[in-house]
């Protein structure tokens, strides 16, 4: 029996993790479709806070016992998965925008930072898909390793012409 980190139950998710990854797939997918640069952002950073709340779900147990301070998902998900620390330091890092944003300032972000920041969501979504064991879907294929990222990491919300499949924000070569 593989030894899972304990976390304080009240800080896991409700959810099951196959149910926060589609959650955080509908977010690139709302992400995406949004002109408006700020709730790009925030869209696309709530779909990363979610794949990685799958990623606690499933590689920790309750730990019984009083409730603790709170704790970022990023901290949690940098105990519970050390190989995931880049990517929980490069979203908590970004969290303080995602807050602003949702708080209503204005011009927080730049189209250039939501789209930069949308790519991302996407790569980690999918690396996190992967790591759980979920399988790509067919569109993937269609891409044939044209793009940039691998298929396998954009196929989601496309909005390009020459490929309806491949996302807003993520450069392919085969389009244009």
């Amino acid at each position: 029996m593989t030894h899972l980190p304990t976390v304080p139950a009240h800080v896991l998710p409700h959810r099951t993790p196959t149910q926060l990854l589609a959650m955080a797939r509908q977010g690139l997918t709302e992400a995406a479709g949004s002109r408006a640069d700020g709730l790009r952002y925030a869209a696309a950073h709530l779909a990363a806070l979610r794949a990685a709340a799958a990623v606690v779900a499933a590689r920790s147990r309750p730990e019984p016992g009083r409730r603790k301070r709170l704790t970022s998902v990023w901290v949690l998900l940098a105990e519970v998965a050390p190989e995931l620390g880049e990517w929980a330091t490069f979203f908590a890092d970004r969290s303080t925008r995602r807050a602003a944003i949702e708080a209503g300032i204005p011009r927080v972000v730049r189209a250039a930072d939501a789209d930069d920041l949308l790519t991302s969501a996407y790569r980690f979504v999918e690396h996190v898909g992967g790591m759980l064991g979920e399988v790509h879907p067919a569109c993937c294929d269609m891409h044939n390793g044209h793009c940039e990222p691998p298929a396998d990491l954009c196929c989601r919300a496309c909005t390009e012409a020459a490929h309806p499949e491949h996302p807003r924000g993520v450069a392919c070569v085969l389009a244009g």
